[in-house]
């Protein structure tokens, strides 16, 4: 696994005593981490321990290392930064995109995703205006971790406690798909799933279809449907109300989402599109027979009947993909998947790039398959394919950690779309 380059932004807080375990842990998990300390946070923790626990110096000033062009120079390098805790101060300063300090600039100087956890009294936290500055930061496809509710300074306790340091890094980590190591993974399932998804009708396809010969037999694929399951799992904890169409599934439904099953690719055509009609995001993860029997025999085909073989008359089935793409569908992200034997790692994105085009889908992600890779394993390797036929995002982990990474993406390009509409 690739090395991250994390820069990790403190702010001024009593939970500052925090942050240090949550460097120590991204440490620990092998990344590169840059602690961004604000003034008022060193009066909490002084700059020698954040540089003992990060293994690197810790800069705060604006104007140090003007020559290498500090004050953006760190935003650009980082892969990921992490505000914890993110003070009401720090919250409303990054809505309004001020940038009066090196962790200001840091932010406005990076495109890497931004997780952030706030830590405050209830009564800050549940301001309008602090609610109002995050429901912003959310809209812009920040991840919010927390706050979690309990104990705070003093007698006080209610919502506004910083999420526990594990909890945030599995979160942050997840963001760019990545799953932590076994040493943290039980926390990883407690992490929060942001809520940016909250409204939206999001429909999943899962699983492979079933194409019958006769009662008995089938035309088939190797498809357990798991990461499809894992993207309707996500969408429902980010606040989707999830339509879940199951082919033939080999793990069960999650719970909470509306689940109608199918066979065959015809039927999910049918439920797919019905679904779609009122849907925000649409994801095609089910595995579609491209071909079905012309015919279907009403009885079970014997083998002394067909003699030495058997030849089949297959017929194409439709492209569902393409025919949600070729209809008027603004302001709903499709999503396809390409499921590919390509080992060559740029003809596998030439082939996701012209498939993309193909079927008008907005997003498109592609995985390897093979003997013994990608159908019914629990990890998943992906890339991300954009209307623009660029590589979005790269993902390698759990399935459920690809799974908020292919959302995280759509999340982005909902927000893209609400910023071109005619009445933005």
């Amino acid at each position: 696994m690739s090395r991250l380059n994390i820069v990790v932004g403190v702010t001024g807080g009593i939970a500052a005593y925090k942050a240090v375990s949550l460097v120590r842990q991204l440490v620990l998990e092998g990344h590169d981490v840059h602690v961004v300390p604000t003034e008022s946070a060193l009066r909490f923790v002084g700059r020698p321990t954040f540089e003992a626990i990060s293994r690197n110096p810790v800069h705060t000033e604006l104007y140090e290392g003007v020559a290498e062009v500090r004050h953006v120079a760190i935003g650009q390098a980082a892969d990921l930064i992490v505000i914890a805790p993110a003070t009401a101060n720090t919250i409303a300063k990054l809505a309004a995109g001020l940038a009066d300090d090196l962790l200001g600039n840091t932010v406005l100087a990076s495109r890497a995703p931004l997780v952030v956890a706030p830590a405050m009294h209830t009564e800050m936290w549940q301001h309008p205006a602090t609610q109002a500055n995050v429901a912003l930061l959310r809209e812009r496809g920040v991840t919010i971790v927390g706050p979690a509710v309990g104990q705070l300074t003093g007698a006080d306790s209610g919502p506004g406690r910083l999420e526990e340091p594990e909890t945030i890094a599995a979160a942050a980590l997840a963001r760019v798909g990545r799953a932590p190591s076994e040493a943290s993974a039980s926390t990883a399932s407690d992490a929060p799933a942001p809520r940016d998804l909250e409204g939206r009708r999001v429909v999943v396809s899962a699983g492979g279809t079933r194409e019958p010969l006769d009662p008995v037999r089938f035309l088939g694929n190797r498809s357990s449907g798991k990461q499809g399951i894992a993207i309707a799992e996500a969408a429902r904890a980010r606040g989707a109300s999830v339509t879940l169409v199951a082919a033939n599934l080999e793990v069960g439904a999650p719970a909470g989402c509306e689940v109608r099953t199918v066979q065959t690719a015809l039927e999910l055509q049918h439920a797919v599109a019905e679904a779609a009609a009122t849907a925000d995001v649409v994801v095609m993860a089910a595995a579609v027979a491209d071909y079905r029997p012309a015919s279907v025999s009403e009885q079970k085909i014997k083998k002394d009947a067909s003699g030495d073989g058997l030849v089949l008359e297959l017929v194409r089935n439709p492209d569902i993909l393409a025919g949600l793409g070729r209809a008027p569908h603004d302001g709903t992200v499709l999503v396809g998947f390409a499921a590919e034997t390509e080992p060559d790692d740029d003809r596998l994105l030439e082939l996701a790039r012209a498939k993309r085009r193909a079927k008008g889908a907005e997003l498109l992600v592609v995985n390897r398959v093979g003997w013994n890779e990608g159908f019914a394993a629990d990890d998943n390797r992906v890339a991300i394919i954009g209307r623009d036929d660029a590589v979005v995002t790269e993902a390698h982990g759990s399935k459920a950690s690809v799974a908020h990474a292919i959302l995280d993406v759509v999340v982005s390009e909902l927000h893209h779309a609400a910023e071109a509409a005619p009445n933005h």
